[in-house]
């Protein structure tokens, strides 16, 4: 540009800033003359001010004049790329004060046009995420140009999988202003098996609406920005839960084909074992059979009639053989026994060790061939079973609720020996009311032949 020079009075210069535009980023320069009209040498003190100040510098700052000559000096404006420089005209100022005389300080006004620029930064977050159907997202937009603008959403995939959602459709901005929304993403169906399905889309954010005409800049396509992204579609049922399921069938189908028979079969033949009655040798023929046959029956039928006074005639051989065959039966009784049970109910405080007992009555021989053992309040602490002075089992309570034993060949017992138990209370368990209980109780059963020895 060039100036023209003007007086302006005594001891002032004479100054003309016409308008001058710029881009910020860019650099913009424009002359001015100072011209001393005075009769003195004159230095004078030039600075900016306005907004414009902390990006206008003049050089030089200050200059010395004789009477009746001019200087040139340049004014540099360099804006930054900046939302807080706006589009539009902004008014700047250069502050002329003469030194000999400072009450002749004038300030020259003129106008910048300041350009407009475009620039968009845009986030997503997160980038990659997970889901049966539909995934969330967050998109953060934030305006780094200098002039108010509208910014559209355009989503971007290689397929028609899937569905978009912005919410809002649409964001408007001022210079520096930062706005979030939502995008909810969305596949068409359900993958129920196999690997995860992973859907790969763009976000494309883009300026919308016509620029003034202040902010055209042809060399300056519009602002936006392609963001990538990816929503990972997990299946309905993995693969460990459907290997878990394999699993458990071979396990319901080995249990129905192969374990339960074989425990049927083993209880049945434990079961017709216990029942089946034991042969009773004679020693004398048909009257000695007679004779055992009563002395069998005798503990079933209640009948208290003894071996010396058995069936018929015969009398005292007839006694021996039955004794003999008694013998045979039971060990040293009278007959192969009749079926009985005990039950031992035993109840235990926490930390307390009790001894529950079943005594055989007298003259009687009790052959034990089955125990039920019943923990069903899940306590915790150690029972030991004894019959007489054998110790038969010691067992954890908490590695079961009910147990049984069985055995094909009676343990005997003989009159006034003792079924023991003997529990050592740890902890107390939680019944099926659900509400923990004060002590340890345990059940236990036993069950046999209970033979006469007279």
């Amino acid at each position: 540009m060039t100036p023209s020079a003007a007086p302006s009075g005594p001891g002032a210069p004479g100054l003309d800033i016409p308008a001058v535009s710029v881009t910020p980023g860019d650099i913009a320069t424009t002359t001015l003359t100072v011209r001393n009209d005075s009769d003195i040498v004159e230095a004078y003190d030039l600075k900016v001010v306005g907004d414009g100040a902390e990006w206008t510098t003049v050089e030089p700052e200050r200059v010395s004049l004789y009477p009746g000559t001019s200087e040139t000096v340049t004014l540099r404006l360099a804006p930054p790329r900046s939302p807080e420089v706006r589009a539009g005209e902004m008014p700047l100022g250069v502050r002329i004060l003469p030194t000999e005389h400072p009450e002749s300080v004038r300030v020259l006004e003129t106008v910048v046009l300041i350009g407009g620029f475009h620039e968009l930064r845009t986030e997503l977050s997160p980038r990659r995420r997970r889901g049966w159907l539909r995934g969330r997202y967050l998109l953060a937009v934030r305006n780094q140009g200098n002039s108010p603008v509208r910014v559209g959403f355009t989503p971007g995939q290689a397929g028609e999988e899937l569905g978009f959602a912005f919410a809002p459709a649409e964001l408007a901005l001022e210079p520096g202003e930062s706005k979030e929304l939502r995008l909810r993403v969305r596949t068409s169906s359900p993958v129920w098996f196999g690997d995860p399905v992973v859907w790969p889309f763009t976000v494309d954010a883009r300026e919308t609406g016509e620029r003034t005409e202040t902010e055209n800049r042809p060399e300056e396509p519009p602002a936006g920005s392609t963001l990538d992204a990816e929503f990972v579609q997990i299946p309905i049922f993995p693969k460990w839960l459907l290997i878990l399921l394999a699993a458990l069938l071979a396990l319901l189908i080995a249990w129905f084909t192969l374990v339960r028979p074989a425990v049927r079969s083993a209880a049945k033949e434990a079961a017709t074992a216990a029942v089946q009655p034991r042969p009773v040798p004679s020693e004398g023929g048909t009257d000695g059979a007679s004779s055992g046959t009563g002395e069998t029956g005798r503990p079933s039928g209640g009948s208290s009639q003894k071996p010396g006074t058995g069936a018929g005639p015969g009398g005292g051989d007839g006694g021996a053989t039955g004794g003999g065959a008694s013998t045979g039966g039971t060990g040293t009784g009278t007959g192969v026994g009749q079926q009985s049970s005990a039950t031992i109910d035993l109840k235990t405080g926490g930390g307390q060790s009790r001894t529950g007992t079943y005594t055989v009555p007298e003259k009687t021989v009790f052959g034990i061939t089955d125990i039920v053992v019943a923990n069903f309040q899940g306590d915790e602490g150690v029972m030991t079973i004894t019959f007489g002075d054998r110790k038969i089992t010691t067992i954890a309570l908490e590695t079961f609720r009910n147990q049984d034993y069985h055995w094909v060949t009676p343990i005997r017992i003989g009159a006034k020996d003792t079924v023991t138990i003997d529990v050592t209370c740890a902890k107390p368990g939680t019944p099926a009311t659900g509400q923990q209980a004060r002590e340890c109780h345990e059940v236990v059963n036993v069950s046999g032949a209970l033979s006469s020895t007279e």
